[in-house]
């Protein structure tokens, strides 16, 4: 729809004329994510700083029944802000401040555009840990995190960032304000809203302010990286790890394309991969005792030395954590930079993690496509990066979904399901149906239309071929 010159007159009353923008640049800027190289620019992009400001934007929203979509740090992999009816683009770039650190209670409140990396770094400086780490959380917002439920290295050990929302500021598609908890680590009261807007992709609330739990930082850990020949016996080791009753603080899989492709992309860094090796895994135990977390890396060694296994790497200084770290975190960077790409986000138990690894290389074969995996191990979160490589724009656009649609009919039947972090949003929401039945869905669009009446809050994402 066009926005007539009232509305936008109405807009620029909200948020001032500095911070609202109609012109072809920004309006692209703000129509773009990672998710490979869609562009579906609103036909305004507004800039509110505060949740008063976001009620009086939703409600103008609400009574023309414009389309609205809140905009993030444009991290996201699943196109899920993307304003794909145009409408009103919020961006939440002006709610960056960090409220109050609360060091009795061990909680901190936030607004929703302060990068993940500098909240964590915030609660380190006083001797607490928001553990929750995706692999972008360098450039990635808390508030992105809330709208996705992401997760990250260490959501093995520490759970992912449902697991540490307490409460939220949302701002409703009526324009009415809520709370949805209580900050209290126990809540037995009423129906749990927060968890609901945890992961729901800016589909029926937009969140202002959060109220997120934190734990005490453990001092030491100890990170190793196991290179393996057989890339199936890499994910096999994975379950005997945690069998052997071992519980790593991270456990991540990069295949050997993963690990090339990255150490040609990233400067600095200093790993010998040796022929023949086909993946890698990175184990971290983290904790305050060092003779524990040695006993731990020791039992580790025993297990993976049951398989086909080379000369396995121990990290000695900070410095090579780092450069180990930064390696994992740079994989999908260099997949982008090699290809045109798509990522899957697929989970499944991780014992099945073998089954999936080989089902997908064999849908590949099957459809003339290249794929390089990598991912969470430990929980079972595999991506899976499509590579169009030398196939025909033809082949990429008629195969490779279909291809897509065998690997999560796969990832399903092993008991899995379709994201594990990055959610649905546009590019995965034609998949839904494999994973759940008809009844399902239209309870989940029920939700979606009490909470959105007008549907009017970043519609056409997560329901299949719906307009919710």
């Amino acid at each position: 729809m066009n926005l007539n010159p009232e509305i936008l007159s109405e807009l620029e009353k909200i948020v001032g004329p500095s911070y609202i923008f109609t012109d072809e640049a920004t309006r692209r800027t703000y129509g773009q994510d990672e998710t490979e190289d869609l562009s579906f620019p609103p036909q305004v992009v507004v800039k509110p700083a505060n949740t008063e400001e976001v009620a009086q934007i939703l409600k103008i929203s609400n009574t023309y029944k414009i389309p609205t979509v809140p905009i993030g740090a444009r991290t996201g992999l699943s196109g899920g802000a993307l304003s794909i009816f145009g409408g009103i683009g919020i961006s939440m770039e002006r709610f960056n401040k960090i409220i109050e650190i609360d060091e009795q209670n061990l909680q901190i409140t936030t607004e929703p555009g302060v990068i993940t990396q500098v909240l964590r770094e915030a609660v380190a400086e006083k001797g607490l840990l928001y553990p929750v780490d995706p692999s972008s959380m360098g450039s990635c917002w808390i508030g992105g995190n809330i709208a996705e439920n992401s997760g990250g290295a260490r959501a093995l050990k520490y759970g992912v960032t449902k697991d540490y929302v307490l409460n939220l500021e949302v701002v409703l598609p009526t324009g009415d304000v809520i709370w949805t908890g209580a900050n209290t680590l126990k809540n037995s009261t009423g129906y749990n809203l927060t968890q609901l807007m945890v992961g729901s992709e800016g589909t029926l609330g937009i969140v202002t302010k959060i109220v997120l739990k934190l734990i005490p930082q453990n001092k030491h850990n100890v990170l190793l990286l196991v290179p393996f020949y057989k890339a199936e016996q890499a994910c096999e080791a994975v379950s005997a790890i945690f069998r052997a009753g071992i519980v790593p603080s991270a456990l991540e899989f990069m295949e050997r394309d993963a690990i090339d492709w990255t150490l040609k992309f990233v400067d600095g860094l200093n790993v010998t991969v040796n022929d023949n090796i086909q993946a890698h895994l990175l184990i971290e135990v983290d904790g305050n005792y060092p003779e524990v977390l040695m006993q731990e890396a020791e039992q580790i060694l025993t297990v993976v030395e049951q398989f086909e296994i080379d000369e396995v790497l121990f990290a000695d200084t900070e410095e090579q954590k780092n450069a180990l770290w930064k390696m994992r975190r740079s994989v999908a960077e260099a997949v982008k930079a090699n290809s045109i790409y798509k990522e899957e986000d697929t989970v499944v138990p991780r014992y099945e993690l073998p089954k999936l690894l080989k089902g997908i290389k064999e849908i590949g074969t099957k459809y003339g496509f290249q794929s390089v995996c990598y991912g969470h191990a430990g929980d079972g979160n595999l991506h899976v990066n499509i590579i169009k490589g030398t196939m025909t724009d033809d082949n990429w656009k008629t195969e490779v979904p279909k291809g897509i649609r065998e690997i999560f009919e796969l990832t399903v039947s092993l008991k899995g399901t379709l994201s594990g972090e990055h959610g649905i949003g546009l590019v995965q929401k034609n998949y839904m149906d494999i994973a759940f039945s008809k009844v399902h869905l239209e309870l989940m669009e029920r939700i979606k239309a009490v909470f959105d009446p007008n549907n009017i809050l970043n519609p056409g994402k997560i329901f299949p071929d719906a307009s919710n």
